[in-house]
């Protein structure tokens, strides 16, 4: 297992500003029902006063910027974050169509013109789109994810929310993507790394099924993930935008759901972090009111301020001495071919990272552009959960189904991602009424397990980030 001190090196390397952390949070609950203002501000107060925590759970990542049931009006997150002075990682849906980011950035724009005087030093930064990069990748592909979007796309989104904050209180708020960690390491997707201010990967020890991922070397797979992300980012900051151990579902590889191992994961990989970088758990709460499989919330079906496993501190991140070198060993015999690769990307990060990493680090030779032989992906697609507050299908008042925050990739995906183009949603004749293909999972915006194929998440066989696209983020949600 790696030690406490060599994931505090990473953080380091990872991040140098003041530290946000948090959860993620969808749109709605796992019934579909669209969360309101009050719901916000219960959660928002709850995660502040979970036990244990000291009081460091004061931020929230969003999925969309959308209130359900409306075309174009700020998420009622936003009015609960300045009540309770939660700061916010926003998000805009980019999976959905030029159509629907065109409502994304006009409820950004009407953030701006409400809520400009009241938030100040409340917003950490700005997310355009989440794991959209993952949906369009093979694995995304073979799990029947929701429609994603290719990095020209991104490129252009990013671009267009530059204009919509220019001159405005937002105008210094850096601009980021979230996706699943494989996605950048494929160098077909450089572009959107070179568009943005920082780099949000979504990463889940769990979903990598082509490797060891017993909670034993969680950590390590975590650590491993985290260094070829920073590698491919250059020397931009790297942010943790999701990452968690499911309390309860199905094993997933050699990894099994349980509380006593979500504890194991947040303290080896968590605590090392907190306060050292930005970090958004995945997730709070993902159970109300019915549990998804698997599920990450760290409180079960009705908030408090009680969680389902110790989230001190104090004594984690000891050292040990795990199974972490003989998961190195495996990564570095399956992908000498490409060594060359990642150490020329190593190589090329400015911030110094590198000569931090302890000796027996985990570093997966990053895939030169489109290395098709880097990892075997699961024989068959898999499905994610989507997250609790993610309902798989939501859509806006204008009939766009928006996807939620969904479960990693498979780890190991470095596959060339072609730009695809963007489905346009049908538009239902009545508004209120749209059609729904928007499968339940994504990267759970909420926390974000998707139950159903989630848009990636981060690190395995997730791929939908759970937290990382899911349909969570709904744009809103149309109340039938």
């Amino acid at each position: 297992m790696p030690s406490k001190s060599s994931i505090l090196s990473l953080a380091a390397a990872v991040s140098s500003a003041a530290a946000y952390q948090g959860f993620n949070y969808g749109a709605t609950f796992t019934d579909g029902s669209l969360k309101q203002e009050s719901d916000f501000e219960a959660a928002f107060t709850t995660a502040q006063n979970l036990e244990g925590t000291n009081g460091g759970f004061t931020s929230a990542r969003l999925f969309t910027m959308i209130q359900g049931n409306t075309a174009n009006q700020p998420i009622s997150a936003i009015p609960a974050a300045i009540k309770t002075q939660t700061s916010l990682l926003f998000g805009l849906w980019a999976s959905a169509g030029d159509d629907a980011f065109g409502s994304e950035i006009a409820a950004l724009q009407n953030t701006i013109d409400q809520y400009c005087d009241q938030l100040d030093g409340l917003v950490a930064g700005i997310s355009v789109g989440s794991e959209d990069l993952y949906r369009i990748s093979p694995t995304g592909i073979a799990n029947d994810e929701n429609p994603g979007a290719g990095p020209d796309t991104l490129v252009d989104y990013i671009q267009r929310t530059r204009d919509a904050i220019q001159g405005s209180c937002l105008a210094d708020v850096p601009v980021g993507h979230v996706d699943t960690w494989t996605a950048y390491v494929n160098g077909t997707n450089q572009p959107v790394i070179d568009a943005v201010d920082f780099v949000g990967m979504d990463a889940y020890a769990y979903f990598e099924d082509t490797k060891p991922n017993g909670i034993e070397n969680g950590a390590a797979l975590f650590r491993s993930a985290l260094e070829q992300t920073q590698a491919a980012a250059g020397g931009k900051p790297v942010w943790v935008t999701e990452t968690g151990w499911p309390v309860s579902g199905d094993d997933f590889g050699e990894a099994v759901a349980s509380v006593e191992n979500a504890e194991t994961f947040y303290k080896e990989v968590g605590c090392p972090l907190f306060g050292n970088t930005n970090i958004w758990w995945y997730i709070l709460q993902d159970a109300a009111p019915t549990t998804p499989n698997p599920s990450f919330g760290v409180v079960g079906s009705q908030l408090s301020d009680t969680p389902l496993f110790d989230m001190s501190c104090d004594d984690a991140g000891n050292d040990s001495t795990s199974s972490s070198s003989s998961v190195a060993q495996s990564s570095t015999e399956d992908s000498t071919a490409t060594a060359s690769a990642s150490a020329s990307a190593s190589a090329t990060s400015t911030d110094g990272a590198q000569e931090m990493l302890p000796t027996t680090a985990i570093v997966d030779p990053i895939p030169t552009d489109n290395p098709t032989t880097h990892e075997t992906l699961p024989t068959t697609p898999v499905s994610y959960p989507i997250p609790t507050d993610n309902p798989t299908h939501a859509t806006t008042s204008g009939g766009v189904v928006v996807p939620g925050p969904g479960y990693p990739v498979s780890s190991s995906e470095q596959v060339e991602q072609p730009e695809q183009p963007q489905p346009t949603p049908e538009q239902p004749e009545q508004p209120g009424q749209p059609e729904q293909p928007e499968q339940p999972q994504t990267t759970s915006e909420d926390g974000g397990a998707p139950p159903t194929p989630v848009p990636g998440a981060g690190a395995g066989a997730k791929m939908n980030s759970l937290g990382a696209a899911a349909v969570a983020m709904l744009v809103g949600a149309v109340a039938l």
